[in-house]
Parts: C-alpha cells; structure tokens; sequence
C-alpha cells in the first residue's frame, strides 16, 4: 500500500510507511517519528538529492492528516550515483519532528 508523503513540495509515494511517537526526555514530549521506503528514477536523483540536502522539511500526510516540521535522522539508498539514464534506486528514509 502507498502512502502518499509531501516533503517541502515535493510528492513522494511511500512504501512500508511507518508512524511512531518517540520520547524526548529533554522536553518531557512525544516527537513523531515517520520511516518510509520510495523510489527515485535517474530522471528525479538531481532534484531529491537537493530535497534531502534541507535541514529542515515540512511533512505533510493528507491521508492521516498530519503536518509537521522534521528532520533526517537517518536515510539510505540502493544506488549512490544514479546519473546513468534509467536507473531506479530505492530509497529509506527516517524523519523526526522538530520544534
């Protein structure tokens, strides 16, 4: 199943979404944390590579309703350098709320 994912204004069709709360014992709050799979095509690698750059991303989830401010914690990928035309790499991605 898709989830479709908003970053800044980017449109991503996340795989394997995943919500979470994690504590933040600094603040004495919950953060959501959200973890997903996508793809990337060579033809889109130069323009992601400038989304994930950002330190701070807007998230917005229309289908569970959820708009917030986060931050990478960890991301992954299949394939380094995808200037080679039709590649396809895939793409983990983990994010935290930030304040």
């Amino acid at each position: 199943m898709k989830t479709i994912i908003w970053i800044n204004d980017t449109k991503l069709e996340a795989l394997h979404f995943k919500a979470e709360l994690m504590e933040d014992s600094n603040v004495h709050s919950n953060k959501r944390k959200i973890s997903f799979d996508f793809k990337v095509t060579s033809e889109d690698y130069h323009d992601i590579a400038i989304l994930l750059y950002q330190l701070n991303l807007r998230i917005r989830i229309p289908a569970q309703e959820l708009d917030f401010n986060a931050s990478i914690i960890d991301y992954s990928t299949s394939i380094t350098d995808l200037y080679k035309p039709n590649q396809v790499a895939d793409y983990h991605l983990e994010l935290l709320e930030q304040d």
